[in-house]
């Protein structure tokens, strides 16, 4: 496992926001974190709840934006919010759009080169990340969650289906739905899975939860002002997927809400009482 370069530390709500950079074993190029500390670690180890951000985000958008600091300190809950991409690692038309490349990881394990040489977010997020948290010394190994937004919605859901084992419950702000229906998806894994449609149904949630019922109710906040609704995000079809399967889902349409982080810090508390009630 690579050692860990703390980049900065602040003080926050009684608990402690860092910031790691670190050499990934998955991503074989330089990647960078954060972690929300809550006071509670002094005394006992704490659970931890994954956030993977959207599209142009880093590691510090969430932090910076959502509000969600005061929530986990007076919960107990450690948060962890990864980079959405390699950045070291530098490819032809790498940076020519900003829904492919970089800080577009899509949060899959690429295919087709040059991507399949460091873009493995999926392994990142599910394998390596987790080893670097529990390192740190204070999270309950067994009692993890994860959350996200657009395309982070999306890999939240995706790792939450496909890791039912590793995490008790996912929540989503504005996910993907089904990545394989719309333009965003069918870009991403065009160019990370190659042509085969087939390849890109483990990396689709609505085509996972058709498939097969997830085992706890799914929380999901959608904006109806969301610029991105009809073409992108599709929620209907994840409503029919969960449908099929008989999964519970509380899809909640939110009147007047747009894609941005005024909106995701609106509901924010929602979310991580969801998750506290499965964690703590």
């Amino acid at each position: 496992m690579s050692s860990l370069n703390l980049i900065s530390e602040h003080r926050c709500f009684g608990g402690t926001q860092r910031f790691y950079a670190h050499e990934s074993r998955e991503c074989r190029s330089e990647m960078r974190f954060s972690v929300y500390i809550p006071p509670q670690a002094e005394k006992r180890r704490v659970p931890v709840l994954y956030y993977l951000a959207g599209l142009t985000c880093t590691e510090e958008t969430f932090m910076i934006k959502a509000g969600a600091q005061r929530l986990a300190a007076e919960l107990g809950i450690m948060l962890v919010a990864p980079d959405t991409s390699p950045r070291k690692t530098r490819y032809p038309g790498d940076d020519e759009s900003w829904d492919f490349g970089l800080a577009a990881g899509f949060y899959v394990d690429a295919t087709e080169e040059p991507w399949s040489q460091s873009y493995r977010m999926y392994s990142y997020v599910t394998r390596e990340l987790p080893e670097l948290v529990n390192s740190l010394g204070v999270a309950l190994e067994d009692r993890q969650s994860i959350f996200g937004h657009s395309m982070g919605g999306h890999g939240a859901l995706v790792i939450a289906l496909r890791n039912r084992d590793k995490y008790r419950s996912v929540s989503a702000f504005a996910p993907i739905s089904a990545p394989m229906q719309c333009p965003w998806g069918q870009k991403a894994f065009t160019g990370y899975l190659g042509p085969n449609r087939e390849a890109w149904r483990a990396y689709d949630a609505s085509e996972l939860l058709a498939a097969e019922r997830y085992h706890d109710t799914i929380l999901v906040d959608q904006g109806t002002a969301d610029k991105f609704l009809t073409e992108q995000l599709k929620p209907e079809l994840l409503e029919e997927a969960c449908r099929k399967s008989g999964t519970q889902l509380t899809l909640r349409r939110q009147e007047g809400y747009d894609h941005g982080y005024y909106f995701i810090s609106t509901f924010i508390a929602d979310h991580m009482k969801h998750h506290a009630e499965r964690l703590v």
